[in-house]
């Protein structure tokens, strides 16, 4: 069996969703000092729907394709769903991680949900 599914490294070799938003109405920052990962989100929010969100990922594979398709899961979502998102979800739509890489799908979801809290922090929510 490969290491890695399909899904996973279509995700790291093609990520989607890369960037920066420069007036971004929500942004997160997350990082594991353990492993070194560190991802950043960024969206743009209207009538409480994330109308487009990127991300920067310092990474390994694993945690730029959970960061790729995190940012997929939640595009055009409601804040309340997005914020609904769990690693499982992550990890289960890329086929699977390793579980010494499950920490990545954790960091994706707690990047979403930073940067919604920073959001509805600043709305004053």
């Amino acid at each position: 069996m490969a290491l890695y599914s399909e899904k996973v490294m279509d995700h790291f070799l093609h990520p989607r969703n890369v960037g920066i938003i420069e007036d971004a109405d929500a942004v997160g920052e997350v990082g594991n000092a353990k492993c070194g990962d560190i991802m950043k989100m960024y969206m743009k929010i209207e009538n409480d729907i994330i109308t487009d969100v990127k991300f920067e990922t310092f990474g390994c594979g694993s945690a730029i394709a959970s960061s790729s398709m995190a940012t997929e899961m939640i595009k055009g979502k409601p804040v309340s769903e997005a914020l609904e998102l769990t690693n499982k979800a992550v990890a289960e739509a890329l086929d699977g991680l390793p579980d010494y890489k499950m920490h990545c799908s954790v960091l994706a979801q707690e990047a979403i949900q930073n940067a919604l809290e920073n959001y509805r922090a600043g709305k004053g929510d």
